[in-house]
């Protein structure tokens, strides 16, 4: 199972959640904003992994984050086999902004 921290407050976070929605068998979605603890999890994670390295230094938080049963962490939503808002195969902003599904 794909762990993955996000936030409904995130667009690129809500992108993946729509596509994850039925697949709770494939995907755990760990929503960082619900608690201290899922918070905790995600900063230590963030604060010790490289791959957020250059989330880090351009000031960005480093979610959606996917987490690997063999335990890799990566930024990438393709490495979970989802696709990445702002990709050729996205929606718009526009799209999201009216609710458009999957958006």
């Amino acid at each position: 199972m794909i762990k993955i921290y996000g936030m409904p407050t995130c667009p690129y976070c809500d992108y993946i959640y729509e596509q994850i929605k039925g697949r709770e068998d494939e995907f755990e979605y760990i929503n960082i904003g619900e608690n201290i603890r899922n918070m905790g999890a995600f900063t230590r994670m963030r604060d010790t992994s490289p791959v957020f390295d250059h989330c880090k230094a351009i000031g960005d938080v480093g979610i959606p984050a996917f987490v690997f049963e063999d335990g890799r962490i990566s930024i990438d939503p393709a490495d979970a086999g989802l696709i990445e808002y702002g990709s050729a195969a996205a929606c718009s902003i526009e799209d999201h902004k009216v609710g458009r599904k999957g958006c």
